[in-house]
């Protein structure tokens, strides 16, 4: 199974879709694209670990903070993919604070869980809409919002906390059971 395979394997597992910009991303990380140093900034990596953390907040497992997602998507984002669509993800991370601003007048990283999550729900209304548009053309953009929860659950669910905190994780599988009951609540395998 390639890296490919296991990634759509894991989106599916996890009830999402990846878009062709990530899985093209994922093929084959290169490093054709110049590093975007504004994806290292402190003030993006702040934002970007705070809608982490809002999109998968610590509970009874630790969140996406806990994880370090926002440095796997700065990873991600200047190793894998190319410069138009780091651009998207930085104009989008300006888009989400002005957002904040208008609604609440304050920037993303300063309002409350309750106002964080109330800003990206609309920005995931609009994720969604963008994305069922009937123009839609083939080489549209991919929507920011769509990279940022692509690369927050890819990164958490792949990170040590996630695959063994957040999901039942064997570390040295043993004997094949096929059949294995499942009980309502229980958590998935990790891969």
């Amino acid at each position: 199974m390639n890296r490919r395979d296991a990634i759509k394997n894991v989106a599916l597992l996890l009830g999402s879709a990846i878009s062709a910009s990530t899985l093209a991303a994922l093929d084959g990380c290169t490093s054709s694209a110049p590093k975007n140093y504004a994806l290292q900034a402190p003030e993006t990596k702040s934002t970007l670990a705070e809608i982490a953390e809002t999109i998968i907040p610590e509970t009874g497992t630790p969140g996406a903070k806990a994880a370090k997602v926002d440095d796997f998507i700065v990873t991600m984002m200047n190793d894998c993919y190319e410069q138009k669509d780091q651009q998207i993800l930085l104009d989008g991370l300006k888009k989400i604070d002005e957002a904040s601003n208008k609604q609440y007048k304050k920037a993303f990283v300063d309002l409350t869980a309750e106002q964080k999550t109330a800003v990206l729900t609309e920005i995931d209304k609009e994720r969604v809409a963008y994305n069922k548009r009937e123009n839609k053309g083939k080489d549209d953009p991919t929507h920011y919002f769509q990279f940022i929860k692509e690369l927050t659950l890819l990164g958490y669910f792949t990170s040590e906390p996630g695959a063994t905190k957040a999901l039942r994780y064997v570390a040295v599988p043993g004997k094949f059971e096929g059949c294995i009951p499942y009980k309502k609540g229980d958590k998935a395998w990790a891969v």
